[in-house]
């Protein structure tokens, strides 16, 4: 079943967050918005909640610190144990450099994975952005859903919000 999509082209960053503020306060709901670079404050123009990435990284890292001190323990104190020079089995001081970069690697492998499956960026997915948008263009994508989308209206609203093109794509 194909999707049909209400696509705008904006030139400038201000002009694309003045035209998601007045679709959102006129009842239209935001698909998607394609930018070259991070526009501050597009997020809570679009209505966007937090992201949960943070607590995935933490929750890994944990892991990761976790697993670490652990096998570190397990070969320096149960399965390898050496006498050096009278020192303790648990030299937990030289476990700190291991400690730390498996912490970071971990947080940095889950937050990684999770982003790109959450956004569907996995090998061999085709991109969907519109024409431009990677270079110097910034586009805001409305759904056509049901008989009640007024993609006139929505047209006349994007224009007069500084839309230098306005067109209509069917995506299957």
């Amino acid at each position: 079943m194909p999707k049909d999509y209400l696509i705008a082209t904006y030139t400038g960053p201000a002009a694309l967050v003045d035209g998601v503020t007045r679709l959102r306060e006129h009842g239209f709901k935001i698909y998607d918005v394609y930018t070259p670079c991070p526009v501050h404050g597009l997020e809570e123009a679009m209505g966007l909640r937090r992201s949960r990435l943070g607590y995935v990284a933490f929750a890994a890292g944990a892991v990761g610190f976790g697993a670490a001190i652990a096998f570190q323990f397990y070969a320096a104190v149960f399965d390898w144990r050496l006498n050096v020079g009278g020192k303790p089995d648990n030299s937990t001081l030289a476990f700190i450099p291991i400690t730390f970069e498996l912490t970071i690697l971990a947080a940095g492998l889950a937050t990684a994975k999770l982003f790109l499956a959450r956004s569907r960026l996995f090998p061999g997915s085709g991109g969907a952005a519109p024409p431009r948008v990677t270079d110097d263009r910034f586009a805001l994508a409305l759904r056509r859903e049901g008989e009640r989308f007024d993609a006139e209206g929505a047209a006349r609203l994007l224009a007069r919000c500084g839309a230098v093109e306005t067109r209509c794509e069917e995506v299957p």
